[in-house]
Protein backbone atom coordinates (compact mmCIF):
# COMPACT_ATOMS: atom_id res chain seq x y z
CA UNK A 1 0.00 0.00 0.00
CA UNK A 2 1.21 3.00 -1.20
CA UNK A 3 1.58 5.75 1.68
CA UNK A 4 2.01 9.62 0.44
CA UNK A 5 3.15 12.33 2.70
CA UNK A 6 2.99 16.09 1.92
CA UNK A 7 4.95 18.90 3.38
CA UNK A 8 5.98 22.50 2.48
CA UNK A 9 2.84 24.28 3.01
CA UNK A 10 2.70 27.49 5.15
CA UNK A 11 1.65 31.04 5.64
CA UNK A 12 2.51 33.34 2.12
CA UNK A 13 1.94 36.81 0.88
CA UNK A 14 0.34 37.32 -2.17
CA UNK A 15 2.40 37.10 -5.00
CA UNK A 16 5.02 34.77 -3.01
CA UNK A 17 5.98 31.26 -3.57
CA UNK A 18 5.99 27.94 -2.32
CA UNK A 19 7.18 24.59 -2.85
CA UNK A 20 5.47 21.62 -2.18
CA UNK A 21 6.73 18.23 -1.58
CA UNK A 22 5.29 14.60 -1.58
CA UNK A 23 7.54 12.02 -0.59
CA UNK A 24 5.81 8.38 -1.39
CA UNK A 25 6.58 4.60 0.20
CA UNK A 26 5.55 1.58 -0.71
CA UNK A 27 5.48 2.11 -4.76
CA UNK A 28 8.43 3.11 -7.06
CA UNK A 29 7.12 6.58 -8.77
CA UNK A 30 8.92 6.28 -12.01
CA UNK A 31 6.34 3.72 -13.39
CA UNK A 32 3.62 6.12 -12.14
CA UNK A 33 2.14 9.01 -12.62
CA UNK A 34 1.79 11.63 -9.67
CA UNK A 35 -0.70 14.86 -9.21
CA UNK A 36 -1.67 17.47 -6.94
CA UNK A 37 -5.28 18.29 -6.12
CA UNK A 38 -6.42 21.15 -3.51
CA UNK A 39 -9.74 21.78 -1.52
CA UNK A 40 -10.20 25.33 -0.10
CA UNK A 41 -12.34 26.16 2.70
CA UNK A 42 -16.30 24.90 2.58
CA UNK A 43 -15.26 24.02 -1.50
CA UNK A 44 -14.87 20.69 -3.06
CA UNK A 45 -11.43 19.28 -4.24
CA UNK A 46 -10.16 20.26 -7.42
CA UNK A 47 -8.17 18.96 -9.68
CA UNK A 48 -4.19 21.63 -9.72
CA UNK A 49 -1.94 19.30 -11.65
CA UNK A 50 -0.24 15.98 -12.95
CA UNK A 51 2.58 14.80 -14.30
CA UNK A 52 2.46 10.86 -16.46
CA UNK A 53 4.91 8.56 -15.90
CA UNK A 54 6.82 9.50 -18.82
CA UNK A 55 6.90 12.86 -17.66
CA UNK A 56 3.57 14.84 -19.41
CA UNK A 57 2.15 17.63 -17.49
CA UNK A 58 -1.42 19.00 -17.12
CA UNK A 59 -2.40 21.76 -15.39
CA UNK A 60 -5.64 23.29 -14.28
CA UNK A 61 -6.41 26.65 -16.13
CA UNK A 62 -6.16 28.46 -13.23
CA UNK A 63 -2.16 27.82 -12.31
CA UNK A 64 -1.04 27.75 -15.36
CA UNK A 65 1.96 29.32 -15.99
CA UNK A 66 2.14 30.13 -12.35
CA UNK A 67 2.45 26.46 -10.58
CA UNK A 68 5.07 23.66 -12.03
CA UNK A 69 4.95 19.93 -11.39
CA UNK A 70 8.10 18.22 -10.94
CA UNK A 71 9.39 14.61 -9.65
CA UNK A 72 12.32 13.32 -8.28
CA UNK A 73 12.42 9.81 -9.30
CA UNK A 74 15.81 9.46 -7.18
CA UNK A 75 14.20 10.12 -4.24
CA UNK A 76 10.58 8.89 -5.06
CA UNK A 77 9.07 12.87 -4.45
CA UNK A 78 6.81 14.74 -6.35
CA UNK A 79 7.20 18.54 -6.32
CA UNK A 80 4.49 21.52 -6.75
CA UNK A 81 6.70 24.76 -7.35
CA UNK A 82 3.86 27.71 -6.57
CA UNK A 83 4.70 31.39 -7.88
CA UNK A 84 2.37 34.59 -8.12
CA UNK A 85 0.27 33.46 -5.36
CA UNK A 86 -2.96 34.73 -4.60
CA UNK A 87 -5.39 34.62 -1.96
CA UNK A 88 -7.95 32.12 -4.19
CA UNK A 89 -4.86 29.31 -4.12
CA UNK A 90 -5.33 28.92 -0.46
CA UNK A 91 -6.40 25.47 0.35
CA UNK A 92 -5.12 22.20 1.76
CA UNK A 93 -3.16 20.53 -1.10
CA UNK A 94 -3.27 16.54 -1.71
CA UNK A 95 -0.87 14.59 -3.94
CA UNK A 96 -1.37 10.94 -5.00
CA UNK A 97 -0.39 8.76 -7.37
CA UNK A 98 -2.00 5.94 -10.22
CA UNK A 99 -0.73 3.84 -13.00
CA UNK A 100 -2.43 6.67 -15.66
CA UNK A 101 -2.68 10.51 -15.80
CA UNK A 102 -6.07 10.36 -16.62
CA UNK A 103 -6.95 8.31 -13.19
CA UNK A 104 -5.78 11.77 -11.56
CA UNK A 105 -7.31 13.65 -13.96
CA UNK A 106 -10.77 12.36 -13.65
CA UNK A 107 -10.24 12.33 -9.94
CA UNK A 108 -11.23 8.44 -10.04
CA UNK A 109 -12.40 7.06 -6.93
CA UNK A 110 -9.66 4.23 -6.35
CA UNK A 111 -7.01 7.67 -5.90
CA UNK A 112 -5.08 7.25 -2.56
CA UNK A 113 -4.42 10.74 -0.86
CA UNK A 114 -1.95 11.94 1.34
CA UNK A 115 -3.21 14.09 4.93
CA UNK A 116 -2.68 16.91 2.76
CA UNK A 117 -0.63 20.19 3.68
CA UNK A 118 -2.29 23.44 4.41
CA UNK A 119 -1.32 26.79 2.12
CA UNK A 120 -2.59 30.47 3.68
CA UNK A 121 -2.12 33.22 0.90
CA UNK A 122 -3.08 36.52 2.76
CA UNK A 123 -0.84 39.68 3.22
Amino acid sequence: QVQLVETGGGLVQPGGSLRLSCAASGRTLSSYAMGWFRQGPEKEREFVAAMGWSGDTYYTDSVKGRFVISRDNAKNTVYLQMNSLKAEDTAVYYCTTAKASITIRTMDPSLVWGQGTQVTVSS
